[in-house]
């Protein structure tokens, strides 16, 4: 799977560090993005690379639903909705 680029979404900065870093040492590219209206830009500029988005559901300016819609306006590229809530 080397040079295969993984987008990675999650507002959470230690959640994306931990696929991150687990992702890489796999051989993946990882793509990061923190917030939705970043994941979709991202995207936009890498669309013919990106292979899989691991997408988080709940984040800040437009939430993982929101997000997904987007993307598959023009894409079938596949996705994994993460998804945690603590307390």
């Amino acid at each position: 799977m080397e040079g295969t680029h993984i987008l990675v979404v999650d507002d959470e900065s230690r959640m994306r560090k931990l696929l991150r870093d687990f992702l890489s040492a796999k051989g993946y590219q990882i793509l990061e993005a923190e917030d939705g209206e970043k994941a979709i830009e991202v995207f936009e500029e890498n669309k013919n690379k990106v292979k899989l988005i691991l997408l988080d559901v709940m984040m800040p300016k437009l939430d993982g639903w929101s997000v997904l819609r987007k993307i598959r306006q023009d894409s079938n590229v596949p996705v994994i909705m993460l998804t945690a809530r603590g307390e």
